[in-house]
């Protein structure tokens, strides 16, 4: 997929509009996230901290939970972080690979300062599937 500029921009602006909203007690580290749908509408999501860190939730499966409930899939992500550098964590990649292996992924900071576009498939490149290789009988 190539993403039209407009597309990246509405994207990032959606991400650190979430970002602003994140919950990082802890970690001091926020985290904004915004899904693209095939319809066009765009799903946010912030970081979650909890102090049992294993609750914690992240801002992608937070943005990627609610394009699900709304019966949307994926097509394209962006997440803004302070630098602009951190990629989804593992659990992340693995959960937004369930949907869209191929995934662009838009990484932003707080400012204006660079983009980059990757897709899921170099930042996971031996992913799970279950059955191995093979879809799901699910929407």
């Amino acid at each position: 997929m190539n993403l039209a500029p407009v597309t990246i921009g509405r994207l990032v602006h959606a991400a650190r509009r979430a970002r602003a909203n994140a919950y990082a007690p802890y970690s001091r580290f926020a985290v904004g996230a915004a899904a693209l749908a095939a319809d066009g509408r765009i799903f946010s999501g912030c970081n979650v901290e909890n102090g049992s860190f294993g609750l914690t939730i992240c801002a992608e499966r937070n943005a990627l939970a609610a394009m699900i409930a709304a019966g949307q899939r994926p097509v394209a992500m962006a997440i803004v972080t302070r630098d602009g550098k951190a990629t989804p964590c593992g659990a992340c990649r693995q959960v937004l690979a369930e949907f869209a292996p191929d995934l662009p992924i838009i990484l932003a900071s707080e400012t204006d300062d660079g983009i980059t576009v990757h897709r899921l498939t170099e930042l996971l490149p031996a992913l799970f599937r279950f059955p191995p290789g093979g879809e799901t009988s699910q929407k």
